[in-house]
């Protein structure tokens, strides 16, 4: 699945996609952005502590100049705010799970 952030889909602040299998490291979180339609380089964490067909709960946080992602174990992974971007007004979820929960603080 992932979960977009930014201005509109050419535009994101933070692209974050959890994969389950990656033919390069296996199971990995992939932070992006993208500016004017064009992918920035990828973070790729490697240790994906989430399981397929298993309830999570993630918080996203914009931090000024990171974005903070907090996973079910506890273990956060930090984003830089490549394009500066302080209000998010476009959200996009997407992928093969089932959403129960969305806020925006």
């Amino acid at each position: 699945f992932q979960i977009d952030l930014g201005v509109d889909s050419d535009d994101l602040a933070l692209h974050f996609n959890p994969r389950f299998h990656d033919d390069a490291d296996g199971a990995v979180l992939v932070c992006n952005s993208k500016i004017d339609g064009c992918w920035g380089d990828e973070k790729r964490e490697i240790d994906n502590p989430l399981q397929r067909g298993s309830d999570v709960k993630i918080e996203l946080k914009l931090s000024g100049d990171v974005f903070e992602v907090e996973l079910p174990d506890g273990k956060e992974v930090q984003f830089p705010n490549r394009v500066g971007m302080d209000v998010i007004t476009y959200v996009r979820v997407m992928g093969d799970f089932k959403l129960t929960s969305f806020k925006i603080c």
